[in-house]
């Protein structure tokens, strides 16, 4: 499906519209993959707009940017309120959110930091990543032959363009081999994530998730998860796990942004719990989404209202 178009994007502090926010063909981004970028949503509430978790993951940006010695030329509090500033120019009640930061036209080679620093925000309706009936019957997935990389090649936790060529050849394979999504193992064999989500395994109600050890990136909606877990009285366990658990699995279930938390069906061909959304998934699911579609209080203080 081709990307929906909103009016305008905010582009190193202006508002352009959405054809006209261009890169020269000679930007170091497109040869070396150097951006660091967020993913966020937006949702409807009945007190109009609302967006989940922005300042964490700004601060998620913002320090993935000290790895790559990428200083952002507006403080946060400005891009912050760029965003808010973004939805409200589109007349979104509803959206994803893409802020990125990236080297721009300056020269090309390996050391970077002649480059100019650009960042432009974008913004568009946007809906279940996974599907929408995936919520409920959850996703057929299949463990990768590709693996995620080791901790001393990219820094795993920090959310970079160049390192989601990994996520594309995970993604692409899942696809050419009839899944929806793909599991990656890590340098050691360990489970890792999706292509571009969280996992969880549930197993006799204990909430297991592989730690950040095992080359993932620290989920926002991740952490949110663990957060919702431990009010509704679930034990949750950061730790390793192997192949095998994910075939012998209760219930699994991806989280992130995109995928929000959505259940798995089956691993390699393996039918996981019920082969459905299981127990545990839906009742997370649904105090997750009673927060963010304000049917819930909003105990946490996750959401920033778009109207102020």
């Amino acid at each position: 499906m081709p990307m929906p178009k909103s009016e305008y994007i905010w582009y190193d502090g202006e508002f352009v519209p959405w054809d006209e926010a261009k890169v020269h063909v000679l930007a170091h981004v497109l040869h070396y993959g150097s951006s660091v970028f967020e993913g966020i949503r937006c949702y409807s509430t009945p007190n109009g707009p609302a967006v989940f978790r922005l300042e964490p993951h700004l601060k998620r940006m913002y320090d993935s940017c000290k790895v790559y010695r990428m200083e952002i030329p507006f403080p946060q509090e400005e891009l912050s309120e760029a965003i808010l500033e973004t939805i409200r120019r589109n007349k979104l009640n509803s959206c994803y959110i893409r802020p990125l930061v990236f080297r721009g036209y300056g020269q090309l080679g390996v050391e970077p930091r002649t480059c100019p620093v650009n960042v432009i925000v974008a913004v568009w309706e946007w809906g279940a990543y996974l599907g929408a009936e995936a919520l409920e019957q959850g996703v057929d997935v299949g463990v990768s032959s590709w693996r995620r990389m080791a901790p001393d090649t990219f820094p795993a936790s920090v959310k970079a363009g160049g390192h989601y060529t990994n996520s594309q050849l995970i993604r692409m394979e899942a696809t050419d081999q009839g899944y929806e999504e793909g599991i990656a193992l890590d340098v050691y064999g360990y489970v890792s994530e999706g292509s571009g989500e969280n996992l969880f395994l549930v197993q006799d109600k204990v909430i297991l998730t592989p730690p950040l050890a095992s080359s993932i990136l620290g989920g926002i909606t991740r952490n949110s998860i663990i957060t919702l877990a431990n009010d509704l009285g679930y034990e949750v366990r950061e730790q390793t796990i192997t192949r095998e658990q994910l075939y012998m699995a209760d219930e699994l279930f991806f989280t992130g942004t995109a995928a929000e938390v959505t259940p798995i069906r089956s691993v390699d061909h393996i039918v996981i719990g019920p082969g459905h959304r299981g127990p545990v998934t839906e009742a997370l699911q649904e105090a997750f989404f009673a927060i963010v579609e304000g049917r819930a209080e909003d105990r946490h203080n996750w959401l920033t209202s778009v109207n102020g």
